[in-house]
């Protein structure tokens, strides 16, 4: 056979070798084996069932998916009726109380649709909501006519705020100022108790006699083995609670000894009351200031600043700055000597070691010896500490920008309670703490380091000599706000300090039997005074 030319020849055809072949055609069957493998796991793995939580369960019946469209009917009709609520607000505070009612009525019209909604679980229509929508856009469009817009409100209610705050402020400073005269002002009964007690004194002679007899001996005021407690007060009263209190309460009465001093006024109605009345066996001796003859304004610094015009017009006339200090501030019993008279017991009892002094606007509930076996630890003071709250540490009852004040006291200093209080005496003369007491009270006379009370001055006096008591025997605030009533249970000594004291009117009701039950309410005398 003829052969063809080589460029007649027909092109060969290139065979892959087998080995190629079954090398792919192994790739693709295990690539097919491992897809169908995957697809049988997952239609294999269980459908794990999320359990619907609690916020799902609020949430189911709140939010809809209808809510949340930027179209939703709903939404619309909610956001009216918010801006409606704010307006109608204003529209009262305007006293325009029509629109006002028509805008009320109108709420309450889209309110039913919602609710309406509601029930039904069916999304709200165009078509059945397009009325309301219109008319409450008509009303919203008519508030923005008459300027009950955002800004306006805004401006509106800060005004109001702006007037309210100044009405509150005006009514707290009358409350402060009519709280203060009642708390100063001697009832009626007390005056008439006074006035009743002094003229049995003078007409009966047999009252004299008798508180000679009871006088044995001068010895028992000067015995240290006693329990010597001291009293400063012009109120018979509450003198009394304080004294049948704490003999009421005590294990040996008898060992109780009450050191009381009062001015002349009440010095003969004073001595008619403990003459007539019997305490359990307690001793009650009673002074009065005129007694002590080194009282006297070249000796007493308090003495000395009542003599300047200065302060004699601050404290009484009331005119020289204009009404900007208040009242509190401005009461004279600040500068008696019966409050003062503290800073003297060394003085006033010179053979006594030790002596327990006592507010006459306490009870007693526990027995007080154990007061006198207290340790002090060098200390002068014995003292229950109020700084359990910042608000009763230094800096808030004296003047830190004083250069005197601050360079010697620390601002946050814990700071205590006169009311109860345990004085060491042979302390007190070894460091002369009244020469202490002097010092500060001289530098004082423009009150420009303290402007209130006897309290300042002995933070001040018994700086760094004052031992901290365990706060169960002097338990405070009975006189102006709410005190636990497990303290009151625990307490030894309940205070009432504060303007609401118990024998006044205005008086926290709910703490006046605590007072009131050592006040025997069957004798004669209150009965006449109308004591009840």
């Amino acid at each position: 056979m003829r052969r063809r030319g080589l460029d007649f020849r027909r092109p060969v055809r290139r065979r892959l070798p087998n080995v190629v072949w079954f090398t792919v055609c192994g790739i693709l069957v295990l690539v097919l084996i491992v897809v169908l493998s995957r697809e049988g796991q997952i239609e294999s793995t269980p459908t794990i069932s999320r359990k619907p939580n609690r916020h799902d369960k609020i949430t189911e019946g709140i939010i809809t998916d209808e809510m949340l469209s930027p179209d939703s009917v709903t939404r619309q009709i909610t956001d009216q009726i918010s801006l409606a609520k704010a307006i109608v607000v204003i529209a009262k505070e305007s006293n325009n109380l029509q629109f006002a009612w028509e805008l009320s009525a109108q709420i309450r019209n889209s309110q039913a649709l919602l609710s309406n909604a509601a029930t039904r679980r069916t999304p709200l229509t165009v078509g059945e909501s397009e009325i309301a929508i219109r008319d409450m856009a008509l009303l919203l469009f008519q508030a923005q006519q008459l300027h009950y817009d955002s800004a306006t409100m805004l401006m509106r209610l800060r005004a109001k705020i702006q007037t309210l705050e100044e009405q509150m402020s005006s009514a707290s400073d009358k409350s402060s100022k009519y709280g203060q005269i009642a708390a100063e002002e001697v009832p009626k009964s007390l005056y008439c108790l006074g006035v009743r007690l002094t003229t049995e004194w003078f007409r009966n002679p047999n009252l004299q006699k008798k508180l000679r007899e009871k006088r044995q001996s001068d010895a028992k005021l000067k015995d240290n083995d006693l329990y010597h407690f001291c009293i400063f007060s012009d109120n018979i009263l509450a003198s009394s609670v304080v004294v049948n209190s704490t003999a009421l309460n005590s294990k040996n009465p008898e060992k109780i000894v009450f050191h009381l001093v009062t001015d002349e006024i009440n010095y003969a109605g004073m001595k008619a009351w403990f003459t007539l009345n019997n305490f359990r066996g307690a001793t009650v001796v009673v002074q009065k200031l005129e007694d002590f003859k080194w009282l006297n304004a070249s000796y007493v610094p308090v003495l000395k600043q009542l003599q300047d015009s200065g302060t004699q017009s601050y404290y009484f006339s009331g005119h020289n700055d204009d009404g900007r200090t208040p009242i509190k501030f401005r009461n004279p019993k600040y500068l008696s000597m019966l409050n003062h008279l503290r800073f003297y017991i060394p003085e006033v009892y010179p053979a006594l070691k030790k002596v327990v002094f006592l507010d006459d606007d306490i009870v007693v509930q526990k027995d007080l010896s154990g007061l006198f076996s207290i340790d002090l630890n060098g200390n002068v003071n014995g003292a229950v500490e109020t700084c359990m709250e910042t608000f009763h540490r230094y800096h808030k009852y004296l003047n830190y920008s004083h250069p005197l004040i601050r360079a010697h006291f620390d601002p946050d200093a814990c700071g205590w309670a006169f009311g109860m209080n345990v004085f060491d005496l042979v302390e007190w003369r070894k460091r002369n703490v009244t020469g202490i007491y002097h010092y500060w009270q001289e530098r004082n006379v423009d009150r420009t380091l303290w402007k209130l009370g006897t309290l300042p001055p002995g933070l001040l006096t018994f700086y760094g000599l004052t031992e901290a008591l365990d706060p169960s025997w002097h338990v405070l605030g009975l006189g102006y706000t709410n005190v636990d009533p497990q303290l009151i249970e625990k307490g030894a000594v309940l205070h009432f300090n504060g303007n609401s004291k118990p024998w006044l009117k205005i008086g926290i009701e709910k703490y006046k039997p605590l007072w009131e039950k050592y006040v025997d309410y069957s004798q004669s005398l209150l009965q006449l005074c109308n004591f009840h």
